[in-house]
């Protein structure tokens, strides 16, 4: 694990688990995937180095044979769908939404049909029946009609509410500072939300822990936290890195 100080807070915590013999999970989500960039071609070195899997949210609308192409020999990559063309239709004053309430719900859930068909005909070994929604976001009455156009899982941000029709995929970390510097975020205040996380499973939850990257946004920082992280848990025996089909099937 890195030497730096501010990672003795996660060494400490993952000694913990390692003496207990328990494993933690975790899972890598990567959103707004498109098409073949030097960025994506950063991430897939970094995961593959690491044997890190990766599942890239896709955005619909925007991608094609190139990334198809390209994903098709990653067998470590799996490909969800990114609602369908990462579009905001809320209003100025209210948060980015494309899943909301604003449009009919047969033409959200039309295009998310669409998506879903389309991802599953480019990247059939990689496809997966999980909708990342953009910004993380969904009107709550569309949720119930997910599966019956196929999805298996939702994943948004934050600790899985328990209850819900359709299961949950969830990110808990987000690398980036979307409101301040728009690039990685500071290294103690990350590792101090991977504790949390990992306390938090300690206790009992079974939630496996989803790290958020954004490969074409990362910054120097963001690059460097996350080939620190991927460095330390890799292959650390208190650390299993699940692909999201494995997590979908447990």
């Amino acid at each position: 694990m890195s030497e730096g100080k501010s990672w003795e807070p996660l060494r400490r915590e993952l000694d913990r688990w390692q003496a207990t013999g328990r494993v933690a999970r975790f899972w890598l989500r990567d959103d707004d995937a498109v098409a073949p960039t030097q960025d994506l071609e950063t991430l897939l070195a970094l995961t593959g180095t690491h044997d890190i899997p990766l599942t890239l949210a896709v955005i619909p609308a925007l991608t094609g044979e190139a990334l198809a192409a390209r994903l098709a020999e990653e067998a470590a990559v799996a490909v969800a769908v990114h609602g369908w063309s990462h579009t905001n239709y809320a209003g100025r004053e209210r948060k980015k939404q494309e899943l909301g309430s604003e449009r009919p719900a047969d033409v959200v859930l039309g295009e998310l049909r669409d998506g879903f068909r389309l991802l599953q005909r480019l990247h059939p070994a990689r496809f997966v029946p999980v909708l990342v929604p953009p910004w993380n976001r969904i009107d709550a009455a569309l949720i119930p009609a997910l599966p019956e156009i196929g999805f298996s899982a939702l994943s948004v941000y934050g600790r899985a509410k328990p209850g819900g029709r359709v299961r949950l995929l969830n990110t808990h970390v987000d690398i980036i500072d979307w409101h301040g510097t728009r690039g990685g975020r500071g290294e103690e205040e990350l590792v101090a939300e991977l504790v949390a996380e990992l306390r938090d499973r300690f206790a009992g939850s079974d939630e496996p822990i989803g790290l958020l990257t954004h490969h074409l946004v990362h910054d120097a920082a963001a690059w460097d936290f996350l080939s620190a992280l991927l460095a330390a848990t890799g292959r650390h025996p208190a650390v299993r890195w699940s692909p999201a089909p494995a997590l979908l099937d447990a």
